[in-house]
C-alpha cells in the first residue's frame, strides 16, 4: 500500500485544472492512491471519476463541492492567500505598505 501524497491546500485544490487525475484528488483528499484506486473499483469512491481510455479524471467542481469549497468559500481562500503581511523590523503588525514619510520640523 501507499503512502498519501502530500495534502494539497485549499489554494492548491483552487488551482487544479478543471479535470484533474485521479492523483490529484487523492492528494485533496489526503488519501493513498491504493485506497484511492479501491475505491474507484469498488464504486464508491465519493465523486464521479471519468475514464478516457486509462486515463482517470474528476470534475474539479465535483472535488470542491465535496470539499465544502464552494465558490463563495473560494473566494474568501483566494483573498485570504493574497493578502500580504509585512515583518520588517519597525513595521506594527497589519501595517500597510505605504505610510507616510517622516516629516521633519
Amino acid at each position: 500500500m501507499t503512502a498519501p501524497m502530500e495534502p494539497l491546500t485549499p489554494e492548491q485544490v483552487l488551482a487544479l485544472p478543471a479535470m484533474p487525475p485521479v492523483k490529484s484528488a487523492f492528494a485533496a483528499l489526503n488519501i493513498s492512491e491504493g485506497t484511492g484506486y479501491g475505491l474507484i473499483r469498488q464504486g464508491q469512491f465519493p465523486i464521479p471519476v471519468l475514464e478516457f481510455g486509462r486515463a482517470k479524471r474528476v470534475r474539479r467542481t465535483d472535488l470542491l463541492a465535496f470539499l465544502g469549497l464552494s465558490p463563495l468559500a473560494a473566494a474568501e481562500v483566494q483573498s485570504a492567500a493574497a493578502a500580504t503581511t509585512y515583518d520588517a523590523p519597525g513595521v506594527q503588525p497589519g501595517a500597510s505598505a505605504e505610510q507616510p514619510a517622516p516629516t521633519s520640523t
